[in-house]
């Protein structure tokens, strides 16, 4: 059995919400970025149980078909940005049909339906966000981060993260109170 969660979206993630369907005696299979699968079916109750958990912890289940297609975008394009650099070479769109098996324009438009933008945005919003990251360790330059993330240069990073912040990469590195958004949020 299979189950799509909600704002899944990290590795401590997966870890909080296998605890939470251990602590219950449910055997998982595998965990993923938005989905377990469980070895068994699970009861009304345990369901309930879980919800309620999870539900507090900041997760959901998603039932619903169009929902489970834009969580699972979602996923692929976090685990794209922070997990798998040397990946982010190949173009989003084929990265997305490949992974998912559906036309690149069914996604685009279900996305854009129900998230008010678009994959685009949302995979550079995920950019800027890992871009913020890496100032703030401080331990590549912006020439190695603009490489990192495969942007073409320093300046399209720069007018990128400008655009979406309204700061320069420079000036948000001197920032004492740097302001990050959880990935859960963008």
């Amino acid at each position: 059995m299979t189950l799509y969660i909600k704002n899944m979206v990290c590795g401590r993630c997966k870890m909080v919400v296998k605890s939470e369907f251990e602590k219950l005696g449910l055997h998982t299979i595998s965990v993923e970025l938005g989905e377990i699968e469980l070895q068994d079916d699970i009861t009304d109750s345990q369901k309930e149980i879980l919800l309620t958990n999870l539900q507090a912890l900041g997760f959901d289940f998603i039932d619903d078909k169009k929902s489970k297609t834009i969580e699972k975008i979602k996923n692929l394009i976090v685990d794209l940005v922070h997990h798998k650099n040397n990946d982010l070479k190949i173009n989003l769109s084929d990265y997305l049909v490949e992974n998912l098996n559906q036309d690149y324009s069914t996604l685009s438009n279900l996305f854009s339906e129900i998230e008010n933008t678009t994959i685009e945005k949302y995979f550079i919003s995920q950019k800027i966000e890992k871009v913020k990251e890496l100032l703030i360790y401080n331990e590549h330059s912006l020439s190695e981060i603009a490489d990192m993330l495969n942007y073409s240069n320093v300046a399209h990073l720069s007018n990128q993260f400008k655009k979406i912040t309204g700061f320069t990469p420079t000036y948000f590195k001197q920032l004492k109170d740097k302001k990050r958004i959880q990935i859960e949020n963008l």
